[in-house]
């Protein structure tokens, strides 16, 4: 897959043996982004150096990202409790104010740290972190646009280059795929009226086009290619100016632009609020059931599909006036 930012991630060479074959194994053999595997990487190395210090009996918030981890080997990790994981986790709530969702990822961090070195490699019998459970996560409802307003912002997409960006504002809210999708469609990703897409994990899906969409990529393809070759740059979407891939930033800076065009700046909206507008219109079409949204979004469990159902006010205010009871009066008594 090509690269789609100038984020520059860790090589991991300061990394003990232990934790180094652990993120290798994730990039290479799990297949997980490198921006999930660097996440990983920042989690484990606060808990490793969180229990050097634990070990020297005395924690310090202050000093304790200067630590290196360089020489913990496998003895090391071997002596970690289930009771050490539980300090951690209440140093990163009540030292570090950590948010119940970062104390998720973090504890997701750890037992897929320790999984590998019981159940994959067996260089541990025993798992501290098996019975950790997840902190409580309150469901929030995804953020999205109004069709009103999807409207507003397709409308409002003129730029010195607005082929290119209708087209990916439309393709947002058409296709529902995240911003690293689309940053990494290259032309002979296109085939007609579908488009492939390599997901998370390196999972391929292919989504079917609209029409609308066909008629946009033509549309911009025909421009993009008096700019530079796809022979040259294989990337759909291209720079004006570098005749290079856009990258993820550029392409939410061209979002940004649009919303701000639109009115519809400061609201909270964004590149990734465009897929939850997506599924949302999708489903509410009624054209869209959960199976059917779950291979759209490219998501492993329908369960996380799921937060796309939610019901709108407007609905809720209809279900209830649609009541048959809706109309009933009290029958005054006689006297």
């Amino acid at each position: 897959m090509p690269n789609t930012s100038t984020k520059i991630y860790s090589d991991y060479s300061n990394a003990p043996a232990v934790l180094k074959e652990f993120l290798y194994y994730s990039l290479t053999i799990k297949g997980l982004s490198a921006r999930t595997v660097e996440a990983n990487f920042i989690d484990l190395q606060l808990f490793l150096r969180f229990m050097i210090q634990k070990r020297n009996n005395s924690v310090d918030n202050d000093s304790i990202n200067e630590i290196s981890i360089s020489d913990i080997n496998l003895e090391f990790v071997s002596e970690i409790t289930q009771s050490d994981i539980l300090e951690f986790l209440y140093f990163v709530s009540n030292v570090r104010n950590n948010s119940a969702a970062s104390r998720s990822r973090k504890i997701s961090s750890i037992k897929s740290f320790f999984k590998y070195l019981t159940v994959k490699t067996n260089q541990l019998q025993h798992n501290p972190a098996e019975h950790i459970e997840m902190p409580a996560l309150k469901k929030r409802m995804p953020k999205y646009l109004t069709l009103e307003q999807s409207i507003e912002l397709l409308n409002n997409t003129q730029s010195s280059f607005s082929e290119r960006d209708f087209c990916i504002i439309l393709l947002f809210l058409s296709c529902g795929m995240r911003l690293s999708e689309l940053a990494a469609i290259d032309i002979k990703d296109i085939s007609k009226d579908t488009l492939r897409i390599i997901g998370k994990g390196n999972k391929e899906r292919f989504v079917y086009l609209n029409d609308s969409c066909i008629k946009a990529l033509e549309d911009y393809i025909a421009v993009r290619n008096t700019i530079v070759s796809p022979a040259s740059e294989p990337a759909l979407f291209i720079s004006k100016i570098t005749k290079k891939r856009m990258s993820t930033r550029r392409i939410e800076q061209v979002v940004e632009e649009c919303l701000q065009r639109s009115g519809l700046s400061q609201m909270g909206f964004s590149a990734h609020k465009l897929r939850h507008t997506a599924a949302t219109l999708l489903y509410r079409s009624g054209n869209a059931d959960m199976l059917a949204l779950k291979e759209i979004l490219g998501h492993e469990h329908v369960s996380t599909t799921e937060i796309y159902t939610h019901i709108s006010d407007e609905s809720l205010k209809k279900a209830a006036k649609s009541s048959p009871l809706a109309s009933f009066k009290k029958k005054k008594n006689d006297t």
